[in-house]
Parts: C-alpha cells; sequence; structure tokens
C-alpha cells in the first residue's frame, strides 16, 4: 500500500496574532496583499460563521482521502485541514463523519480543492468547510499522500503554518511573519473606507476612492 509521507509541523503560531484578524474580511487582507492571496474557485457549504486557523496541509491523489484521515489523528487546535486534490471533483474527499471527527478534536475548518459530500451536515452548521464541489461518490482509502509540505490552491501556494482567514467571499492565506505589518495596513484601509462611506452617507463623496490604490 502507498505510504503517507508526514513531515514535521511547523511552529505554533501566537494566538494573540491570530486574534488580531478575527474580525478582517478576506477582501481587505487581499487588497493589503497587493490582492493576491485568494484560492480561487473555493466556496463555503457552512451555514456562517469564519474561519480562522493556521495551516495544516495535506496532499492527497485524486479521489483519496487516506491522508486526510490521518492529518485529523495529527492537527492541532486551532489548525485549518488545508487539502490539495488538485481541484479533482469525481470523489468526495470530506464528509459528515470526518466534519464530526475535526470537530472534536479541535480542528478550525477545512479547506478542500476537491469535492465535499453530505453537504446538509455542513448547511447546518457552523464548523467552516470551503470546497469546490459536492458530489455524492465517496473517496479512495489506500494513499499516497503527504502532509505539512507546500501545497498549490487555486493559484495559491499555502505553506503549513500559514494564518488561514475564511468568510462569506473565500478564503485568503498569508504567512505568519506578515501578520504584523499587515494587520496595520488593515487598520489603515478600514479607516479609509469607513471616511469614505460616511462621505457617500453624507452626501459629499468627491471621488477619492476611485483614485486611491487600494481602491
Amino acid at each position: 500500500m502507498p505510504g503517507i509521507t508526514h513531515n514535521p509541523p511547523p511552529p505554533a503560531v501566537d494566538p494573540d496574532l491570530l486574534a488580531a484578524f478575527q474580525d478582517v474580511a478576506t477582501a481587505t487582507i487581499s487588497d493589503c496583499l497587493d490582492r493576491m492571496p485568494v484560492l480561487l474557485g473555493l466556496r463555503a457549504f457552512h451555514r456562517r460563521g469564519r474561519l480562522l486557523g493556521t495551516a495544516f496541509t495535506v496532499q492527497v491523489r485524486a479521489g483519496d482521502n487516506l491522508a486526510i484521515h490521518q492529518a485529523l489523528e495529527q492537527a492541532r487546535r486551532g489548525d485549518v485541514i488545508v487539502v490539495d486534490g488538485g481541484g479533482d471533483t469525481s470523489r468526495a474527499l470530506v464528509g459528515d463523519v470526518m466534519k464530526a471527527i475535526a470537530e472534536s478534536r479541535g480542528v478550525a475548518g477545512f479547506v478542500v480543492d476537491g469535492a465535499v459530500r453530505d453537504t446538509d451536515a455542513f448547511a447546518e452548521s457552523d464548523f467552516p468547510c470551503y470546497a469546490r464541489a459536492a458530489i455524492p461518490r465517496g473517496p479512495f482509502k489506500t494513499g499516497p499522500g503527504a502532509t505539512n509540505l507546500p501545497v498549490s490552491i487555486g493559484g495559491w501556494t499555502v505553506n503549513p503554518g500559514d494564518v488561514v482567514v475564511g468568510d462569506a467571499d473565500g478564503v485568503v492565506t498569508f504567512p505568519p511573519a506578515l501578520a504584523p505589518g499587515l494587520i496595520e495596513a488593515v487598520h489603515a484601509q478600514v479607516a479609509r473606507e469607513s471616511e469614505v462611506l460616511a462621505q457617500i452617507r453624507a452626501g459629499r463623496y468627491d471621488g477619492r476612492y476611485a483614485r486611491e490604490a487600494k481602491g
């Protein structure tokens, strides 16, 4: 049976660093990082609720979730299981049983470049799940696969330990080292947009939003 390669986990991220992004919109994060760090083609399957955590990355062969099961045994509380399924949607990689396992172990959510199933269970829950599609056909469980390695999802590279933020618009990721400068840029962007919105409400809008580089 093909094996699963387990790489060492990245250092844990300071909880206070993560908490700073609790209420930050993914659109604002993207704007402040040159509009780059977006995982294209994924949509939310859960009812509501934000995703915030650190990436526990998994790479699988198309339609096989053995490595994801093993990742759930190794993930830390607050990790997001980020799965590079190659965009294949012929078989579901995650369903209600794996959702229950993840929730019981404090996993922060799923990000799957592939398909999921049992979508009613996700739609009735606030446990974050982003994926490319849904299909009832179940997965293989034979491998191979790997954990904690750089993966490519929707045109963006996600590294183990990256900060993962998700909301109704989608998912963005970035390295923890960028967080201190990024949160300052985010606060400045929010202040600019608040000023523009106040001008609009007061009937004094001067067109500045169209002229600003991050507008």
